[in-house]
Parts: C-alpha cells; structure tokens; sequence
C-alpha cells in the first residue's frame, strides 16, 4: 500500500466541503465526497513547526522538541531520538519522497533527507508542487512509496497579503463569524480564495496522475492542514479557528471511501499511530498519539474524550495549554500578556478592525461553553455556575501535564535564541 500524504499552509477547515460555499475547491471536494472527512479534526499547536512536528512524530510539541518555529533565528529542532513518520516508513522497506513546504527543521535538501527522505524533490509554489510530485509517481517503484508533498499556499506572501495568485470572487465571500463584515475584509478573503484555489487545481493534478497511473487504488491518500487561518483570532490562538484543521482520506483498498464522515474528535497527534497500524507497520509503545484505525475501520464508534493544545513560542514566548471535549473548553494562560499576533496578520487591513478585542490583557483562565459560545467570546471562568467544569477540566489538564512531563510546570522554557545570546554573553562564540 503506497501513501501520499499531501499538507499546505493555514488553511483550517476553509473548504467548501466544509460548508464555506463561497471556497473553490472542486477537487478536494470531490476527494472527500469519495474518501472519508473529519468533521472535528484538531492539531496540537496552532503554528507552523510545533503542528507539523507532532503530525509526524506522533508526540506532543513540548515532548518532541519543537517549542517553537524551525527556521533562523528562532532554530527549533526536533529532539535527536525523534522519529518522523518518512523514517518509519524508511525502515519498513518504504521509497520515501518529500516535495514542497517543510518546516520542522532547516531548509536545506540534506536537512530533509535526514528526516527519513530518500529523495528531496523541488519544488514550492502549487504548480511545481505538483510538477515534482506527478514526476515521482511516473517513475518505477519496485516497492510501496511514501510522496509528502507540501504545499506553501495559502500562507501570506512576505507582505502579509494573498498576492501570489489572482483573487477569487466568483462564487462571492463567506466571511467566518469572528471576521468584521467590511470591505476590506472581504477584499482580503477573495485574495485567500485565490490562493486556496491554486492549492486545489495542484491537488487535483496530482490525483488525476494517480487515477491515470493506476495508482489510485493502492494508495492512501491524505489531506490535511497544520493549523487555521491566518486569520486575527485564529493562527497562533487556542480558539477553535486556530486549532481546527481539514482532514481528508482515501482509500480504496482499506474501505477508506464512499463520502463518510467522521465526528469523533480527532488530533493530530493521532496520525502517526494510525498510518503505521493501517499499514501493517508495529506501533512503537511510546508514541503519544492514540490510533483510530478502529474507527477508520468501523469496529469502534468512540476515539477521544478530549484533547490537549500547547503554545509555547511562535515569535515571542507565549506559554498557553488548553483542554477541550465536545462540549467546553479550557485555556490555562501561563504568563501576563495580550493576544500575540504574528507579523504577517499585523499587516492585514483585518487586525486593526479587531484591535479591541486582540488587546485585552489575558486572565489566568479562560473557559468556554462551545455549545452555547461557538465563537469563543464570553469567558465564563469566573462565573459562579462554571467552577465545577474549570476545576474538572483544569485538574484533567494539569494530569496530562504531569503525564506527558511539560517543562512548564517547573518553570519558563528558555529558547535556542536564549542559549546562543547568552554563550555570547559569556565571551564564548
């Protein structure tokens, strides 16, 4: 059984399979109409390196090594002893292919291949994304195949905006509820459509060379996000818009079809464990993901009863944990501080539109009745009615804390930048 498994930038669950109807994303549509999608599919961390380092290791952020983002001059790795996901399948007689958007360690070809990557293909904007990929699958595999394409839409251009391809309106805007209903707003959400669009014609040309190569039923392919919107309130935020990802799958041979929908809670941390055990793989016991190829399978109808996110760094030190289950969520503030908005939403014409609400000090405690409260805008930590779903939620929080030895229980977490100003403080390089 070959795998693909395919990741971009920022998107969350804007898709019009996920009800944004104003999204032209036809081919991923009709991936999901035939596959399988996650209706409440999570990742662990809410930016970029930290997402991605537990999708592929199977271990939570503060575990793995990955605190923060990969690349200079913030310099997180992966812990030495880390496994990825393309090093597995490596070690089990797998041809293994990255192409595209990586960002858990530097941006070089031997970076990658050390990741478990025999072949680092090139390639980053969509279309030569997909130009690399379909070339890989054209070529002769003598065995199963492991091709992680990554794909850098939609995530801002370098001037905080969407303008690395042309807007699209055809189909108007749908504005997520969080977003002001402005003009600017909606100007900058058709620039995002655009993006989002090109994304998905490259996605369909690498399914299309599947189905052409008689591929597509020996292989699992996969769809998904690192985290949400770039978005004021979403990207780099334990509310739900930050955390929420699209999650999409197919295939044929493991009755991975038919347009089913999945409403368990899922988290990314999940998926390492569930790719080796539906490949036949052994699943090492000290992975943190849980795996829901029972589910998959449809031997078992529950998965998690809650999940768990972190943000230690993404720019700045921002130290938060949070819980969430079906029906409420807690997030634990670990020092004093407003909204940190990362440098490319500060120069949307959106942010200064929510400035009132990403400037309020944070309490030490958020909780929130996602029933009642989608949106996440009325913090009920100190209302009287509350304390018993904030002391269960926090004594569950802080178990899992101890379980999985978060160093921010003994204290704040010094960075790589840190460690390199102070050896210079010291006359010591």
């Amino acid at each position: 059984m070959n795998l693909v498994m395919i990741d971009c930038h920022d998107l969350g669950q804007h898709l019009a399979c996920y009800g944004v109807e104003s999204v032209s994303s036809d081919h991923l549509d009709a991936l999901a109409a035939d596959g399988v999608r996650f209706v409440n599919s999570f990742c662990t961390s809410p930016q970029c390196s930290p997402s991605r380092a537990a999708l592929y290791t199977g271990r939570y952020p503060h575990n793995n090594g990955m605190f923060g983002l990969a690349h200079d001059p913030f310099s997180w790795r992966l812990n030495d002893n880390e496994i990825y996901l393309a090093e597995h399948l490596q070690n089990a007689g797998y041809e293994t292919a990255h192409v595209g958007v990586q960002h858990v360690t530097e941006f070089t070809d031997e970076a990658v291949a050390k990741l478990g990557f025999d072949h680092v293909l090139p390639g980053y904007l969509a279309a030569e994304v997909a130009d690399s990929a379909i070339s890989f699958l054209e070529q002769a595999h003598e065995g199963p195949f492991f091709l992680n394409a990554g794909f850098f839409e939609p995530h801002r251009d370098h001037t905080g905006g969407y303008r690395l391809t042309p807007p699209d309106n055809e189909k108007g805007v749908d504005l997520p509820p969080y977003i002001p209903d402005t003009d600017q707003a909606r100007m900058e959400f058709s620039e995002l459509q655009g993006m989002i669009k090109s994304m998905d014609v490259a996605v369909g040309r690498i399914m299309d060379a599947l189905h052409k190569l008689d591929l597509i039923d020996d292989t699992w392919v996969i769809f998904t996000t690192d985290h949400g919107l770039a978005m004021p309130r979403a990207k780099c935020t334990l509310y739900d818009p930050g955390l929420k990802t699209a999650l999409i799958m197919h295939a044929p041979q493991l009755r991975l079809t038919g347009g089913k929908v999945i409403e368990q809670l899922i988290s990314h941390v999940d998926m390492v464990p569930t790719l080796l055990e539906g490949l036949g793989i052994t699943v090492p016991d000290w992975l943190q993901g849980r795996s829901y190829w029972s589910l998959l399978q449809g031997e078992s109808d529950s998965h998690r009863d809650a999940l768990y996110f972190e943000k230690t760094f993404h720019t700045d030190y921002e130290p938060q944990r949070a819980i969430r289950n079906d029906r409420y969520k807690l997030i634990w503030n670990a020092e004093v501080d407003i909204t940190n908005v990362p440098a490319d939403i500060m120069h949307s014409p959106i942010y200064p539109q929510m400035m009132d609400i990403l400037t309020v000090t944070r309490p030490p405690f958020e909780i929130y009745d996602l029933e009642a409260d989608p949106n996440e805008m009325t913090n009920l930590a100190e209302d009287a009615d509350y304390q018993d779903i904030k002391d269960k939620l926090r004594q569950q929080l802080l178990v899992w804390m101890r379980d999985t030895n978060d160093p921010l229980l003994d204290g704040p977490v010094p960075s790589p930048y840190y460690a390199r100003a102070k050896h210079q403080l010291q006359g010591k390089g």
